[in-house]
């Protein structure tokens, strides 16, 4: 853990302060509490072999996790911000965009992972351990030469796409917009919750409940159009 070097466990709040705010830019609170519970265990643990004092993993607190962000981007606005990116950083944008997948998942595709018409994202690279085969979209392929992307970790992607972002005067945009982007444009042409939930990878249709107020709205224009 990086937030770690040059603090002592007396420096809990400040380490778990840095972590939030290096990590909410591009992180839901769900997976940066991922990161705060595993500062809190290491604290606990220091505690019970006496390291410490006192539990100083008592002061490492969780973020709320019921305010979800939604952030829906238009086709229009994906390709402005791509157009603000260099080469590898736009793949790693349209790949986002047209195929719903995670950052960690894009960052581990390979050559071979990409078949004539599919993509398979392995089991060992998903958040839910489940392999799961996406069809590679129409304007998908030429973005698919820059895999493997160039980069060592997430933090160069992160760079490039902070700067993109800013560049594109979009700075309130996170990488995981993209991912939610999908599923609004999918729904908006017609897709239905469980295809939605198949193409994202969700463990159950319960996840992508989440967007099911768009499913709603696609029904009332629908019935706007039929009925005025």
């Amino acid at each position: 853990m990086p937030w770690l070097q040059g603090h002592k466990a007396s420096d809990a709040r400040i380490v778990a302060a840095k972590i939030v705010r290096d990590m909410r830019p591009e992180y839901e609170a769900a997976t940066i509490n991922r990161s705060l519970a595993a500062l809190k265990k290491g604290l606990s643990l220091a505690f019970d072999a006496g390291l410490t004092s006192t539990n100083l993993g008592l002061v490492v607190k969780s973020l709320p996790t019921h305010n979800k962000r939604e952030i829906f981007l238009t086709f229009e606005q994906v390709s402005h911000l791509a157009e603000s990116a260099p080469e590898p950083v736009q793949a790693a944008i349209w790949i986002a965009l047209l195929t719903g997948c995670r950052r960690g998942e894009i960052l581990k595709m390979r050559a071979e992972d990409i078949g004539r018409d599919t993509i398979t994202i392995h089991s060992g690279n998903t958040k839910t351990r489940r392999t799961r085969v996406i069809p590679i979209a129409p304007g998908l392929r030429q973005w698919l030469k820059y895999v493997p992307l160039p980069y060592k970790d997430y933090e160069g992607l992160k760079s490039g796409f902070q700067r993109a972002r800013i560049k594109a005067e979009m700075p309130w945009v996170n990488f995981h917009d993209l991912r939610h982007s999908c599923a609004s444009i999918l729904m908006a042409k017609g897709a239905d919750l469980y295809t939605v939930s198949k193409i994202l990878g969700h463990s159950t249709i319960t996840t992508t409940q989440r967007y099911a107020h768009l499913e709603v709205s696609q029904q009332r224009a629908a019935l706007k159009r039929a009925f005025g």
